[in-house]
């Protein structure tokens, strides 16, 4: 017998500001089982460039992965090891810090309207002093599907099972299976998702609404479901993206930009990166 999930909480994402003074809308669940394998989510969103422009200078991250995505915009990355990309609109990259990497995301855009998103995934401690991965997805690589009952969905990572749909993302590799896609539609538009019943679902509104079974989840909002093994979503206009990840049973020692399983690995990190040792790896 399938159980279907519901929406249990909803939280309002809040506005602070990261890097360089970059504005943000941040929804964060470190110590919360239920976003896990996730840990955060910043929006970035702005039309004036003095909202993004001083970008991400270079920093340091170890035991987690970063997946960004660029609905609208142009930045670049830069980081130790020798990669260079550039995230444009339509695009994403993902980095996986292991041990320690130092990297900077700066705009290549003057002006215009900029839209996108960085999402942190935990890393399970079996990876979290692993060497450090990158790769960048260019526009034409995402996934994406297409129907007048589902409207768009472009899908990143992992595998969607949506309205009789198998839809496998680029990236493939995250350290525990995980998925994440973005849907859109201007019209009445209907998911029914199957899910693995064990694995979190979350679902975060970027524009319009949609209704979770008989609840609405609204503009600016974060919504966390239950258990289940599948979901229906109904929406009428609508840009949200839809997560789902195999929760990793470990403790969260989160600071600033290190994520680990205990204090000492934090005092350690800290060392690691002030000795220089992160320019070694």
């Amino acid at each position: 017998m399938t159980r279907a999930r519901e929406l249990t909480q909803i939280i309002p994402s809040q506005a602070t500001s990261d890097g360089d003074g970059v504005k943000i809308s941040r929804v964060a669940g470190f110590n919360n089982a239920r976003f896990s394998p996730f840990l955060m989510m910043d929006e970035l969103k702005s039309d004036q460039s003095k909202d993004y422009v001083g970008g991400f200078p270079p920093h340091p991250h170890r035991g987690i992965e970063t997946l960004t995505y660029m609905m609208m915009g142009h930045f670049q990355h830069k980081d130790h090891m020798g990669n260079v990309g550039e995230l444009r609109s339509g695009g994403a990259q993902w980095m996986a810090a292991g041990r320690g990497v130092i990297h900077s995301e700066m705009p290549i855009m003057e002006q215009g309207q900029l839209h996108g998103f960085q999402i942190w995934i935990n890393q399970p401690a079996s990876d979290k002093m692993q060497p450090a991965k990158y790769h960048d997805f260019q526009p034409e690589t995402i996934t994406e599907y297409q129907s007048d009952d589902a409207g768009l969905i472009r899908v990143l990572a992992g595998t969607l099972n949506v309205n009789e749909q198998t839809l496998k993302g680029p990236l493939q590799d995250t350290g525990v299976p995980a998925m994440v896609a973005d849907w859109r539609s201007q019209t009445s538009a209907k998911l029914d998702v199957t899910t693995e019943n064990h694995h979190n679902m979350m679902i975060y509104v970027y524009h319009g609404s949609l209704n979770v079974g008989e609840r609405e989840l609204k503009q600016g909002q974060f919504g966390l479901l239950s258990a289940g093994d599948n979901v229906q979503l109904s929406s009428g206009n609508v840009g949200a993206l839809l997560f789902t990840g195999q929760p990793i049973d470990e403790p969260v020692v989160h600071y600033g930009p290190f994520v680990m399983n205990t204090f000492a690995e934090i005092e350690q990190a800290v060392e690691d990166y002030n000795a220089g040792k992160f320019h070694q790896y």
